[in-house]
């Protein structure tokens, strides 16, 4: 791919300065905000001012919105993913599992947001396949560390538990009915957890 960096998004592949790591964090995490309320239509303006950079940042770093999009979603799995081992750390197994199921429904409310040009610009079935073997070894933890406490089902497969976030997080995006993503976790964890 010409003209691009080896991590394909267009970007050179250099560490960046600790300064601007958190830059890039704050430009990620606002537009991802922004991509779940808004959808593709978010202002690069709006998400600059709300991660406190300037626009010209924000261009430096990603030199389209394609390009901006494409860093959110990896960077969203990326987040997602690391707080598994975050959360039964510091939670209880059942809190930990209830905290990263809502998170995953965040997580694809902004993907839903970026769904059109996602589709253009994640074409390979590889990635969507990593992507997904990620995060069911993320459930996997959690349904482990509430296995070990005898809280969770040791019969409940990570990958049922994964694709049932999918269907809620679909309901959920098409019902607009607020709370229906919390019951249907509810609903969910009834039949995951041993109590």
């Amino acid at each position: 791919m010409t003209g691009k960096g080896t991590d394909g998004t267009g970007r050179q592949d250099r560490p960046l300065r600790t300064d601007a790591r958190r830059n890039e964090d704050r430009l990620l995490s606002a537009a991802a905000e922004a991509f779940a309320r808004e959808g593709t239509g978010a202002s690069v303006k709006d998400i600059a001012r709300a991660a406190g950079v300037g626009v010209g940042t924000l261009y430096r770093r990603f030199p389209s919105k394609e390009l901006l999009i494409e860093a959110t979603y990896r960077h969203e799995v990326e987040v997602l993913c690391a707080a598994a081992p975050e959360l039964t750390a510091s939670l209880p197994p059942a809190e930990a599992l209830r905290a990263w199921m809502e998170r995953f429904i965040d997580f694809m409310a902004a993907k839903h947001g970026m769904a059109d040009v996602l589709r253009v610009v994640l074409t390979d079935e590889g990635e969507r396949l990593t992507t997904r073997a990620h995060l069911t070894e993320a459930v996997r933890h959690l349904l482990a560390a509430g296995a070990s406490q005898n809280v969770t089902r040791s019969q409940v497969e990570a990958r049922d538990v994964l694709m049932a976030l999918g269907g809620i997080s679909v309901m959920a995006d098409t019902e607009q009915q607020p709370g229906l993503a919390q019951a249907l976790i509810d609903l969910l964890l009834h039949g995951v957890l041993t109590r």
